[in-house]
């Protein structure tokens, strides 16, 4: 758990734990003579990646970004990827009750990034966070229920329909404020309608990218993921994000890096992007 403020804004990174992938997936085309320097595999290729949540208390709202993988995976993929779960245990460590949240936003609808919107219960599926307003792309929702030989095993309906259907989620189409000084703005790449989070306060913002740019090893504007649906859109939308968070001095926001849940990107003398840690 980590603490920082954005100026008025106060942000905790919050983790749903450890969970495994595959190196080669994980850095799409990139060689693993070359990321294998900055990130260690075990003996079945497998890294670990971070599934890390943004407290944002705004001094009227608490939101939550991401909601990580939850504890609802099959066993299958239980077998595959591991389920941490340790959102709500971490929660708790940082003094967040469920009951507080008053907004929930997903970057997308992937399985591993809105696991914890609902849990079981009694044999039914309900929101994990009762009391809030949740918010996630409507394209992504629309992908989802089409159910490609691609990507389908990446969406689980539970994790988000029960949302849905009650009203409880609302279904966003492009850039928007959701509340002042919190919105959302589409970077197509990962997936067509990924939306980053964007913070703004006393001055200063921050940007939770999620798969954009999903660790520090991924900063390089061709370092992308084999999950990604449009690799050459990711790398047009790096370069728009850089545009703007490199010279306004953004903190950036990672969603998997085990870690470094955020820090300043720069470019060195060489025009190559390096990270400088927040303090």
């Amino acid at each position: 758990m980590r603490r920082m403020n954005l100026g008025d804004f106060e942000l905790t990174a919050v983790s749903d734990g450890l969970y495994r992938l595959d190196g080669g997936a994980f850095f799409g085309i990139i060689p693993k003579s070359m990321w294998s320097k900055k990130v260690q595999a075990d003996q079945n290729n497998l890294v670990s990646v971070g599934l890390n949540s943004i407290v944002v208390r705004t001094g009227k709202q608490t939101i939550l970004i991401e909601t990580g993988i939850g504890n609802k995976l099959s066993e299958k993929m239980q077998k595959i990827y591991g389920q941490p779960a340790k959102l709500l245990e971490n929660l708790s460590t940082a003094g967040v009750s469920p009951e507080e949240i008053d907004i929930v936003i997903n970057s997308h609808l992937h399985f591993d990034h809105c696991g914890w919107n609902t849990m079981r219960q009694g044999g039914k599926i309900v929101a994990t966070f009762p009391r809030a307003a949740y918010y996630a792309p409507e394209g992504e929702w629309l992908h989802g229920h089409q159910q490609f030989e691609r990507d389908a095993i990446s969406y689980i309906s539970e994790n988000y329909d029960p949302l849905v259907e009650s009203g409880q989620m609302k279904l966003l189409r492009g850039d928007q404020e959701i509340v002042p000084g919190v919105s959302v703005k589409v970077f197509p790449g990962h997936t067509e309608t990924m939306q980053a989070i964007i913070l703004q306060s006393g001055g200063n913002t921050a940007c939770y990218i999620s798969d954009l740019i999903p660790t520090t090893a991924h900063l390089d504007l061709t370092w992308g993921m084999a999950f990604d649906l449009l690799p050459v859109q990711t790398i047009e939308s790096k370069k728009k994000y850089y545009a703007r968070a490199i010279p306004e001095k953004w903190l950036t926001m990672f969603t998997h890096d085990p870690q470094v849940p955020w820090c300043y990107v720069e470019k060195d003398e060489r025009g190559k992007m390096v990270v400088r840690h927040a303090t």
